[in-house]
């Protein structure tokens, strides 16, 4: 059974005398006229970061200059595209602390995961979003670039986590 006439007539009247291409030019006409613009011009103007945004990965530092990872593997474990690779050795002193931590870009889906699963705050995701790679193999950071980055950008990351401090 199809619909009652009465309905079937209403589509096709609606399909022929163009009313929703009408309510949407009427939608556009409104914004094209508007005094206030919502577009920002992208590389002068930047919109407001979250402080739960997660971008490009960095290694943090304790106070004192030591590197905060113990190479307990936790964020390698938990990593659900496997972009994470450590290597350890052990110290004379007994402790743990990482040779090689490689973290491929491109296979990175940026959840969060290693961040959350990290005990001693040693990786994190800072605000930066804006990189590129132009040549081959730039996509995998290593532990030197993670250091850098982090040491650059300690007060920012600093900033953010204590703002996103009181949602957690």
């Amino acid at each position: 059974m199809g619909m009652p006439l009465k309905d079937s007539l209403k589509h096709y009247w609606k399909t022929f005398s163009l009313g929703e291409l009408l309510k949407g030019m009427r939608v556009t006409g409104k914004y094209l006229v508007e005094r206030n613009k919502i577009t920002i011009q992208y590389p002068e103007e930047k919109t407001p970061l979250s402080p739960r945004f997660r971008g490009h990965h960095a290694l943090r530092r304790y106070p004192n200059g030591e590197e905060r990872c113990i190479a307990c593997k936790l964020c390698e474990a938990v990593c659900p595209a496997l972009a994470i690779k450590i290597e350890l050795e052990e110290r004379p002193d007994g402790t743990r602390r990482t040779t090689r931590y490689d973290i491929d870009m491109f296979k990175c889906i940026y959840c969060g995961f290693c961040e959350e699963a990290c005990p001693v705050d040693a990786i994190v995701e800072t605000s930066l979003f804006e990189y590129h790679f132009e040549q081959r193999g730039e996509n995998i950071i290593n532990k030197q670039k993670l250091l850098a980055i982090g040491d650059r950008y300690e007060p920012e990351i600093a900033r953010m986590k204590a703002a996103d401090a009181p949602y957690r």
